[in-house]
């Protein structure tokens, strides 16, 4: 009966640590990091103050699971059309880059978690290595995308490219979470596509549809 018991125990252990977790992200996202206090978020995820000292050894142990919690889920979010897309590198490598810059990864809330985040990582070690951690499995990610594209691209090129990429996936999404009306429909993917296939001397927006089973609006023309 011991044994019937365990795996019911974890998934409720593993339950309560993530309502920690979630509260802790919805308390940094209302109130910046301030208002997640262990009180705050103890009240939020309805449960004592101790309990979360059953599962994280301090608040910043609890506020570093957060954060890799929220850029897990966002690469997941980017990676999960890879199971449905075409088998063809170039249009993986299109539905990857689509992903990374619509919603549900392009997300106000998503932004202002980030960058309230990344502030700590100059104070805390172990919030610096989880942002390296993170960042280099999204990049690895990507590189592995260019590494299956047709041509010969040794590992370093591989690497710098998709470094590259990264960057202008990154500048994208984050002025599309900010200022998400200053874009036309699909005017991010359609840059987003465009320009990383520039940068590897591919033309990826001819995969797009591909990529995006509805496809976005025309751009409007911005001498009009």
């Amino acid at each position: 009966m011991a044994l019937d018991r365990k795996p019911y125990r974890r998934e409720a252990e593993d339950k309560r640590r993530q309502a920690l977790v979630d509260a802790t992200l919805a308390m940094v996202a209302e109130g910046g990091a301030q208002s997640a206090t262990v009180r705050a978020i103890a009240q939020r995820a309805g449960v004592t103050a101790g309990l979360i000292r059953h599962y994280f050894q301090s608040k910043d142990q609890l506020v570093t699971a957060a954060y890799r919690h929220l850029m897990d889920r966002m690469t997941a979010e980017s990676s999960a059309v890879l199971s449905a897309a075409p088998r063809d590198p170039l249009a993986r490598l299109t539905a990857f880059v689509a992903a990374s810059l619509k919603p549900p990864v392009v997300d106000p809330e998503a932004l202002i978690l980030w960058a309230t985040f990344l502030q700590e990582t100059h104070r805390d070690p172990a919030m610096k290595a989880t942002h390296a951690q993170t960042y280099l499995g999204f990049r690895d990610m990507l590189q592995a995308l260019i590494a299956a594209l047709p041509g010969e691209r040794d590992e370093v090129s591989q690497r710098r490219l998709a470094i590259a990429c990264n960057a202008v996936i990154d500048g994208l999404w984050m002025e599309g979470c900010l200022l998400p009306e200053a874009f036309a429909r699909g005017e991010l993917v359609s840059i987003g596509v465009t320009s990383v296939g520039a940068i590897l001397g591919i033309d990826l927006a001819q995969h797009l549809h591909l990529a995006d089973p509805n496809p976005s609006e025309p751009v409007p023309d911005a001498a009009s």
